[in-house]
């Protein structure tokens, strides 16, 4: 039989997920760090407790814009992977794949458009940009993706995250990746299957 303290815990991380994924949803918080610290703080909880994994919180966030705000954020959602698909488009010479919330489908209003990139050399990727005129920051962040270039890129309703790994990086990625992706025919079946009306249910 578990012990009483192990279902406290439980239920305790189950709290502060529900409240971190309100924060991220309502508030845009894109540091989920920072989302759970908050959660605990709101719930009177100790700073020792033990916080919900990111796979926890995606859950939440697929349960609460299912009970709160599911007819709109379908909507945003689908508006986002077609944001997503033109600069898919844009950007096929690399192989891209879309990859976060907007392709597994727990994604808010406020998430950014995350693609994948796949080339030897990063600074193509930035001419491309570049010779099209579209304006972007680089960071040296390299947190989560080890090794691999990050590129933002903010215009109209989305911000857009490209990351550009390396042929190897990719397969290295796909060995061990169980994240969801979709590729630039994935996405087009996806949103042809939308307007003919049999777009499946997020997530």
């Amino acid at each position: 039989m578990p012990r009483s303290d192990s279902l406290y815990a439980q239920r305790n991380r189950v709290r502060i997920a529900q409240a971190a994924a309100r924060l991220i949803a309502e508030h845009g918080l894109s540091d989920w760090s920072l989302a759970k610290r908050k959660a605990c703080r709101e719930l009177g909880l100790s700073a020792r407790e033990s916080l919900p994994g990111n796979d926890e919180i995606e859950q939440a966030l697929r349960d609460y814009n299912r009970l709160f705000r599911p007819d709109e954020q379908i909507a945003s959602l689908r508006v986002q992977r077609r944001a997503a698909l033109q600069w898919m488009e844009t950007l096929s010479a690399w192989s891209p794949v879309l990859i976060g919330g907007v392709a597994a489908g727990w994604a808010t209003e406020h998430s950014e458009v995350r693609l994948e990139l796949e080339a030897e050399d990063p600074k193509s990727v930035e001419m491309a940009l570049i010779n099209a005129g579209v304006c972007y920051s680089a960071t040296g962040d390299r947190k989560g993706v080890a090794s691999s270039a990050q590129l933002f890129v903010d215009r109209g309703e989305h911000r857009v995250r490209i990351i550009v790994v390396s042929p190897a990086q990719r397969r290295n990625r796909l060995r061990r990746d169980e994240d969801a992706r979709m590729t630039l025919p994935d996405l087009k079946s996806l949103l042809q299957d939308a307007t003919s009306g049999k777009d499946p249910a997020p997530g």
